[in-house]
């Protein structure tokens, strides 16, 4: 055996242990700051679910993006809108999963491009991004494209790169430090969710966050992103995207001056 390949031996025994670290929760759930319910019931296909992880992934992804949002899915549809798609929908059915549950795709460090269930979910923070005036078509052509890839596997240099910044960046060789580093550099988007939904718009020319310029006959050109630049709070901040939120009171906090505080003292 070449010694290529077994450092990729090697790489994939460390696989499962390291994956399983990175994506352990650090924070405990608190009560959650929407309505669950309500936020399922509103759901349109293609829209972008924005979660605030609580894993050490999520903390990296926070301290790099300087955004609590950590984590970007694609909701596809209904479970049986998903199943009529051609997708294979068995695992979700014997999780027990209906055909009215709302179906996300993410990719997700460990297991790829997979299918899930919007309710495992449920005890995050969540927020929705609907890309304004997308047409129907265009939103079929957004879920079908992410279809395609569902079983891309998650590349294994990522993992190394997230690793490292559990390291002092200082004490660490110049060969072993990562372009992921490099103010700028776009590696860091690769680590993360949101490249597959990026190029997913980007195939029906929607925009996120282009780059304009200004043509030499004066009129504004859009420039399109690198999709591997385009993290989760992207979705936030485009203003091509509607900001969708349930809050947890949903339409009593009409009755704001009612709500019952803790410290009812003067501020």
């Amino acid at each position: 055996m070449s010694t290529a390949d077994r450092i990729n031996a090697l790489r994939h025994r460390l696989k499962a242990p390291v994956v399983k670290w990175l994506g352990a929760e650090s924070r405990p759930l608190g009560m959650p700051r929407n309505d669950f319910a309500r936020l399922c019931e509103h759901l349109a296909r293609a829209d972008v679910v924005l979660v605030e992880g609580r894993s050490r992934v999520s903390g990296v992804i926070q301290s790099v993006t300087l955004s609590a949002w950590t984590h970007a899915a694609l909701h596809l549809g209904t479970l049986a809108e998903v199943a009529a798609r051609g997708a294979d929908v068995q695992a979700l059915r014997r999780a027990g999963a209906s055909d009215n549950t709302p179906i996300l795709l993410e990719a997700e460090l460990g297991r790829g491009v997979h299918l899930s269930p919007i309710t495992r979910y449920r005890h995050e923070h969540l927020r929705l991004c609907r890309a304004r005036e997308l047409t129907a078509d265009d939103a079929d052509a957004v879920v079908d494209f992410c279809l395609q890839r569902l079983g891309t596997p998650y590349n294994l240099r990522q993992i190394t790169d997230l690793l490292r910044f559990f390291f002092p960046y200082g004490l660490l060789p110049r060969r072993w430090r990562s372009t992921l580093f490099e103010i700028g550099h776009g590696d860091m988007a690769r680590t993360i969710c949101s490249t597959l939904i990026a190029r997913a718009f980007a195939s029906v020319r929607y925009p996120i966050l282009p780059t304009l310029h200004r043509g030499e006959d004066g009129a504004m050109v859009f420039h399109r992103r690198n999709a591997r630049l385009i993290t989760p709070r992207d979705f936030d901040h485009s203003p091509y995207f509607d900001i969708i939120k349930y809050p947890f009171f949903g339409d009593d906090v009409a009755r704001y001056r009612e709500l019952r505080w803790e410290d009812e003292t003067e501020p």
